[in-house]
């Protein structure tokens, strides 16, 4: 660990953060449909979309009619990437002449995608065709992440809204996040990555001679437009099958740095959109707090576990720290750095590839998307899913205070606190449940490619990801097998729908709710008491659901690598 790095780290979030007021001030603004600058060439566009789409505009919807329309516009989504990967040898755009792409691997790609999961099965340039991968992969990196974003504004307007029955017009709010957010940004973004050297091209991959005298195929392509969406909407699911680790993904250590802060900027910035939304912005910074206390920690052991390396390590004289696996571009602190970034905000793009982190650096990863992904999170599914975990804290804080729990004005009652608990327990069930069957299914255990607590790590880590929408791995698990791509779709299925029809059911009983003014009774929940309350609360919900599993790994194996200076 060095002063370098910790500097790096620094500025990192300073820049996030100061990127969150500005963000927030202007997504609010599009989200009540309120005039912004890019309104007078945007605004006959998104007129047109609801006159061909047959949408009113100014006709809300119940939460049930919310979630109902989310859902089948996924089923939608669903059909388009399956059918594109299954007739893909005959449509067009297709230099490589890539063949159609089996039936399980298509079942689990297209739900990946539409889930905002993004997990790769494949290798994107021996897989896929540019036409696959533009109308059906990148177009639903934009929807996706759209449908987090819109979600968690519709939970806010719970919160926000008094004796209504409506939380907003889905088809509205994703037109809008479309339109006026993620396009606008990834526009400039995506020059930005041509500028530094990634490919975006229609063209052939490019045969060259090396030095040896032998052929080598270079895969290019229509790969920043692609990168741009993949990282600001939190989707992962790169053009390559190593993802950021890739040169053509991540040609320079600005884009490295770019791309990072870019994970986390929409989705730091829905924390102060909540804040406006409620009308007290220091609500946001409650929050954003809690995600902060718990980002630092996770970031500060796994920089830690990987400056320091193990014992193994130093026994084969490599000093310096474990370098193994990691970009010598980037370095341990920005891969270390990266790590944590991507799996507390529900990112599969990797520059390190995580099965080669050493077992403490590799557990903090898989406690941030056991979790949830809430630290910061998926765009919009961070801020939700740590709405829910405030809900149960806020239960917690009325027992302690013996009066109703309430929050921002509204009253915690019984019914939101079963919804959050539904939600939040449905992920365990999954990512344990089917670690519990591949670890004795003989096929499934076949897929290891380690024994012992490395690959049950490698099991466990594949499932939370998945279930947890995150879609990075551990690189040491085969996981395109029939088993795998089925039970991981089924697994990437229930932990995004799952849990947002809870919380889509919490918005619609806290929108029709009354707004009670705070009391001398009230627990405050804008200050260090209330950050600490959520983080204990969100620790002992972990410690007693997640954490039993995943200590059976990553810290077995840590004691056997460390063995000589622990006995």
């Amino acid at each position: 660990m060095t002063a370098i790095g910790w500097i790096q780290i620094i500025l990192y979030c300073a820049i996030v953060v100061a990127l969150v007021k500005p963000l927030g001030w202007y997504m609010t603004r599009v989200f009540n449909g309120e005039r912004t600058f890019l309104s007078p060439i945007l605004r006959p566009v998104e007129a047109g979309i609801y006159w061909i789409g047959g949408v009113d505009e100014r006709r809300e919807q119940h939460w049930l009619t919310y979630t109902v329309a989310m859902l089948l516009f996924h089923v939608g989504g669903f059909l388009i990437i399956y059918a594109l990967m299954r007739l893909q040898a005959v449509l067009p755009f297709n230099p490589a002449e890539q063949s159609a792409v089996a039936q399980d691997l298509s079942f689990n790609t297209a739900i990946s995608f539409i889930t905002n999961t993004n997990w790769q099965n494949y290798g994107g340039e021996s897989t896929l065709s540019y036409l696959v991968q533009m109308l059906g992969l990148t177009h639903q990196n934009f929807l996706s992440a759209a449908t987090g974003i819109v979600l968690a504004v519709a939970l806010i307007r719970g919160f926000s809204r008094a004796s209504l029955r409506t939380i907003g017009n889905f088809w509205v709010d994703v037109t809008r996040c479309t339109l006026y957010i993620l396009l606008p940004i990834c526009v400039v973004y995506a020059l930005f990555l041509v500028w530094q050297g990634m490919p975006q091209t229609l063209g052939p991959y490019v045969d060259a001679t090396t030095l040896e005298g032998a052929k080598q195929t270079i895969a290019v392509g229509p790969v920043a437009s692609q990168i741009a969406i993949k990282m600001l909407g939190t989707n992962g699911g790169g053009f390559f099958n190593a993802n950021a680790a890739h040169p053509f993904e991540n040609p320079t250590a600005l884009s490295n740095f770019v791309q990072m802060i870019s994970i986390f900027a929409l989705g730091a910035a829905l924390t102060n959109v909540f804040g406006r939304m409620v009308g007290n912005q220091r609500q946001g910074w409650a929050i954003l707090a809690v995600m902060g206390v718990l980002f630092i920690s996770g970031v500060a052991v796994t920089y830690w576990a990987e400056a320091n390396g193990t014992t193994a390590l130093h026994a084969l004289g490599l000093a310096g720290g474990n370098m193994e696996g990691k970009e010598v571009r980037f370095g341990i602190v920005a891969s270390s750095l990266f790590a944590v970034i991507t799996t507390a905000a529900s990112c599969g793009a990797v520059n390190a590839m995580h099965d080669s982190f050493t077992a403490l650096g590799g557990m903090i990863p898989l406690i941030n998307m056991q979790l949830g992904e809430i630290i910061v999170g998926g765009v919009g599914a961070g801020l939700y899913g740590m709405l829910l975990f405030v809900v149960i804290s806020i239960f917690v804080a009325g027992l302690m205070v013996g009066r109703t729990p309430e929050y921002v004005g509204k009253k915690i009652e019984a019914r939101e606190v079963k919804m959050a608990m539904l939600a939040i327990l449905v992920l365990p069930l999954m990512y344990l449940g089917w670690t519990a069957v591949a670890v004795v299914f003989p096929p499934a255990v076949a897929s290891m490619a380690n024994a012992g607590p490395h690959g049950f790590t490698e099991v466990l880590y594949a499932y939370t990801s998945q279930t947890g929408n995150n879609g990075s791995a551990f690189a040491g698990l085969t996981g395109n097998t029939p088993f795998y791509n089925i039970t991981g779709g089924v697994a990437m299925f229930v932990g995004r729908f799952f849990m947002i029809i809870p919380a889509m059911a919490i918005a619609g009983s806290l929108a029709a709710k009354k707004l009670h003014p705070a009391s001398a009774g009230t627990f405050p929940t804008t200050g260090g008491l209330f950050v600490g309350l959520v983080v204990g609360v969100i620790l002992i919900i972990g410690g007693l659901t997640f954490f039993p599993a995943l200590a059976l790994g990553p810290i077995v194996e840590h004691l056997a690598m460390n063995a000589n200076t622990l006995f």
